[in-house]
């Protein structure tokens, strides 16, 4: 690459982050600034990069959408036989991460991660659009396949199978919950000084502390 990527760079422009607006409850904050995205950012605003370590110990992301934020955590849905899966299997610890650049924001989510239960999926799984329900039975995720003509015969046959009925929910696709241990809210200011509020979850209490940046 020829470009010279050293001079890309914009300075942050946009409110502060003081202990005093971000409260003591970081599931509370975390819920105003994720409404504040979804006004500010049309593109994706449940967005986050999903990082899993396998058993080798190799980091793994990807971008994956949050589809429910409750009392008991964060929650995504995928297939149970994708490599994802298969890493939280061996080692159920992950994190989240969440970026909004026109708000110059980030958060960060730590944890532990478990599977949902069976209804909380089949219901969300009711939910979706019928071509994503039929790609979810077709899809065999994170299998090699030989083209994109085996995808899409493999849907064609799951859309004559149900045609005008029902999808039903695969056994292996489901639900996660990451429930946080450590969460970080990251505002972008000025000369990079930027706020660094984080939250630690210690005995069921959060205990908050500002990082340098």
């Amino acid at each position: 690459m020829n470009r010279d990527l050293h001079s890309i760079r914009r300075d942050y422009q946009f409110d502060d982050l003081l202990e005093e607006q971000s409260g003591n409850d970081p599931l509370a904050l975390f819920d105003t600034w994720l409404e504040k995205a979804i006004e500010v950012c049309p593109d994706d605003p449940t967005a986050m990069v999903f990082s899993s370590v396998d058993a080798d110990g190799w980091p793994h992301s990807r971008v994956v959408l949050l589809k429910q934020r409750n009392e008991f955590g964060f929650s995504f849905f995928t297939n149970y036989d994708s490599e994802k899966a298969q890493q939280l299997a061996h080692n159920n610890k992950a994190c989240m991460t969440f970026f909004w650049p026109a708000l110059s924001r980030q958060i960060r989510v730590e944890g532990t991660i478990e599977k949902v239960s069976r209804e909380i999926s089949e219901t969300y799984f009711a939910s979706r659009p019928r071509g994503s329900q039929l790609a979810a039975r077709t899809s065999k995720q994170s299998a090699v396949i030989e083209n994109r003509d085996v995808l899409q015969k493999a849907f064609n046959a799951e859309e004559q199978a149900f045609n005008e009925q029902d999808v039903p929910c695969p056994e292996n696709w489901g639900g996660y919950v990451l429930k946080p241990k450590f969460i970080e809210f990251w505002q972008g200011r000025p000369s990079r000084l930027h706020d660094r509020i984080c939250f630690i979850l210690d005995s069921d209490q959060w205990i908050r502390v500002r990082k340098a940046p």
